[in-house]
C-alpha cells in the first residue's frame, strides 16, 4: 500500500516509519514543500519519498492528516476524491485559533475536515496516543494488556482498512461509531491519553459526555 503523508512531524513522521517497517511506500509532504524533508526522507530509506501536498494525497491508496486543525481548510480537495484518509488532529483554540463550530460543540474538528473533502472517507485515529508511545509500544495481537486506539468513521470499508493497519502497527482497535462520535475521544475526555485496553477503551468512550 501507498500511504501518503500531509504533515511529517512527530505523528507523521512515526507512523511512516511504522508503515514501512511493515512493507508499506510512503511519500511525505508539509506545507515547507518536499525539498525541506530530505533528511528525515533519508533517514527512513528507500522506500520513503517526499512531494507536494497535492502530489502525496493523489498518488496514495491512504492518506494521514497530521496538521493543525486551522490549516486543514487550506487543503486542495481535488487529490483527495475518494481517499480514505486518516484524520488525527486535535483542535487546540491557543494554536488554532478559535473557530465557532468547535466552540460550540456544534461539529467536530473530524467533521469539519470531512465537510472540506466531501469525497474522501476520513477516519478519525492516531489523536489520542503521544508519537513516542506510538513507535514504543506496540505488541502482538493477543498480547495482554495489549494497547487499544478508537477510531471513528462513516465508511464501514475505509474503517476496515485503517483497523488492520493499526493491528500491524501492534495495537488493538475499538470502533467507537460514526464520525461525529469522535467527539469520545478527543482533549479532555477519558479516552484520550491514558494507556488503556479495549475494553477500558470502550468503558472511556462511554463515559465521555
Amino acid at each position: 500500500m501507498r500511504i501518503g503523508f500531509v504533515g511529517s512531524g512527530r505523528i507523521g513522521s512515526t507512523v511512516a516509519r511504522l508503515a514501512i517497517a511493515h512493507g508499506h511506500d510512503v511519500v511525505l509532504s508539509n506545507s515547507r514543500g518536499p525539498d525541506t524533508l530530505s533528511d528525515l526522507v533519508t533517514r527512513l530509506g528507500p522506500k520513503a519519498s517526499a512531494a507536494t501536498v497535492r502530489d502525496a494525497a493523489g498518488s496514495a491508496d491512504v492518506v494521514l492528516v497530521a496538521i493543525p486543525v486551522r490549516a486543514n481548510r487550506d487543503l486542495p480537495v481535488e487529490p483527495f476524491a475518494d481517499k480514505i484518509v486518516m484524520h488525527a488532529d486535535n483542535y487546540y483554540s491557543a494554536r488554532d485559533g478559535h473557530i465557532a463550530e468547535l466552540d460550540s460543540g456544534q461539529t467536530t474538528s473530524s467533521e469539519l475536515l470531512a465537510a472540506h473533502l466531501p469525497s474522501a472517507r476520513v477516519v478519525k485515529v492516531f489523536n489520542t496516543i503521544e508519537a513516542s508511545q506510538l513507535g514504543s509500544q506496540g505488541q502482538p495481537a493477543g498480547s495482554d494488556n495489549r494497547r487499544a486506539l478508537p477510531l471513528a468513521g462513516d465508511d464501514a470499508e475505509a474503517k476496515k482498512v485503517v483497523t488492520e493497519l493499526i493491528d500491524s502497527f501492534g495495537f488493538d482497535v475499538v470502533d467507537a461509531g460514526p464520525l461525529a462520535e469522535g467527539r469520545r475521544f478527543e482533549p479532555n475526555t477519558p479516552a484520550y491519553g491514558p494507556r488503556l485496553t479495549a475494553d477500558e477503551v470502550r468503558a472511556a468512550l462511554a463515559a465521555a459526555e
